[in-house]
């Protein structure tokens, strides 16, 4: 059998990837430490990945690996040949496609790995590859090889280089934070080997803080590229790690709309899931269903607070869904919280329209009458600037308006 060995895989993108590359029959091969010994001895494998926690374990079951397994001492790609199971690491690989593809120059500057398994040890021959000038490897507990947060926070504030290879942050925790990135003043660049949610928790921190940021699903299609390449005997060419993916972006990435009470986000929604083919989420619709009430009632009975309270709920519940359109009220970006989560698997979309043209309802607690709209815009536009990936004047026709919305985000959606 092929596929990826792991101890937990339910968020993995490696079989979609693996099946885009020819690799059909790509399996997910959840097992324990104890199982993994029969799988080699039996020869059960002919091909596979290797993912947490397995990277040096099956380094055990290896007769012959590479120079850059030699030195890294993590596997992550494993091949039967002539008899014989032969380890490669593709991390190193897929870690340097991240660095040139974001061009990210990371030559005599300080760096911070959070975690010190395999993964970490590929991403630290790279950085010692490129000529990083030190590295700090950072864990929970203490350890030969690592420090403790506390002493990073106490004595490493200056690091320019950021790294992530823990798996806190992964789904479905999505909302764990790993690091506090308000002791680092001099951070140029983060990187976290997480690809699902597309941009975690750290990440999107980061990028709020105007931060160069990149995602591990580049570095998870570059080294599945050239693990396929030994599992084919073959070279692929350069862009297929672009267009794969390009691919998996448009498939998993939410539509987020965002902007003032009355500018149409709801009527976009539906007619942007039509033409996508894709599942409408309407934030306020839920919290409606949610509430057993309208909104307004809600407001009047409970106050404001505890909407958004409620609002902060039902944003937290839909944050890990993927391949959505996201209607959002209009005031989601008035609590942070609501757009971290919104930004982890999203692209934000800030609906405009002139203020002039904007409904009014007396159902809109907030907006009922043309002078409050104009004081909540003047409250919030900053907001929505500071979130938004791109901005749609939705005054033409809901044709005109979603074909712009579409096109805008296939030009600049997460890569």
């Amino acid at each position: 059998m092929i596929g990826l060995i792991g101890k937990k895989l339910g968020h993995s993108y490696s079989k979609i990837i693996h099946e885009q590359l020819g690799n059909h029959g790509y399996q997910m091969i959840e097992v324990d430490e104890f199982q993994l010994k029969e799988l080699f001895e039996k020869k059960q494998i002919l091909a596979c990945n290797v993912t947490i926690p397995y990277k040096q374990t099956v380094l055990n079951y290896l007769d012959e690996m590479d120079d850059v397994t030699k030195d890294i001492h993590a596997c992550n790609t494993i091949v039967y040949e002539h008899g014989k199971y032969v380890g490669h690491n593709t991390d190193a690989g897929g870690f340097e496609a991240m660095l040139r593809m974001n061009g990210i120059d990371v030559k005599g500057k300080k760096a911070i790995v959070l975690g010190n398994g395999g993964a970490s040890k590929a991403i630290c021959w790279v950085l010692k590859k490129h000529g990083i000038s030190e590295i700090i490897l950072v864990k929970k507990n203490l350890s030969q090889e690592t420090i403790t947060y506390e002493e990073c926070y106490a004595k490493h504030t200056d690091a320019q280089i950021l790294v992530n290879t823990s798996p806190v942050g992964m789904f479905p925790a999505s909302d764990e934070l790993v690091i506090d990135l308000n002791y680092f003043d001099h951070l140029e660049a983060v990187l976290d080997v997480i690809y699902n949610p597309l941009s975690t928790r750290l990440l999107t921190e980061a990028r709020l803080r105007g931060i160069k940021t990149c995602g591990g699903l580049l570095m998870l299609v570059a080294q599945a590229v050239e693990a396929a390449g030994y599992f084919q005997s073959k070279i692929f060419p350069d862009a297929i790690t672009g267009q794969l993916v390009e691919s998996l972006v448009q498939k998993k990435q939410n539509l987020v709309l965002i902007g003032m009470p009355g500018c149409g986000k709801s009527t976009i929604a539906e007619a942007l899931g039509i033409a996508l083919g894709r599942r409408v989420v309407d934030l306020d619709a839920e919290i409606v269903k949610d509430i057993g009430m309208s909104i307004k009632n809600y407001f009047d009975l409970y106050g404001e607070e505890e909407f958004r309270n409620k609002e902060t709920e039902l944003t937290k519940r839909f944050m890990n869904e993927t391949g959505c359109i996201l209607s959002c009220g209009g005031g989601i970006v008035t609590r942070r919280e609501n757009m971290v989560a919104l930004l982890q698997n999203g692209f934000v979309i800030w609906l405009k329209r002139d203020l002039n043209l904007l409904e009014v309802s007396e159902s809109r607690p907030l907006s009922s009458k043309k002078q409050q709209l104009k004081a909540l815009y003047e409250q919030r536009k900053d907001l929505y600037a500071l979130y938004a990936d791109a901005q749609i004047i939705n005054e033409g026709t809901i044709e005109e308006t979603v074909h712009a919305i579409i096109e805008t985000w296939k030009r600049g959606h997460l890569s």
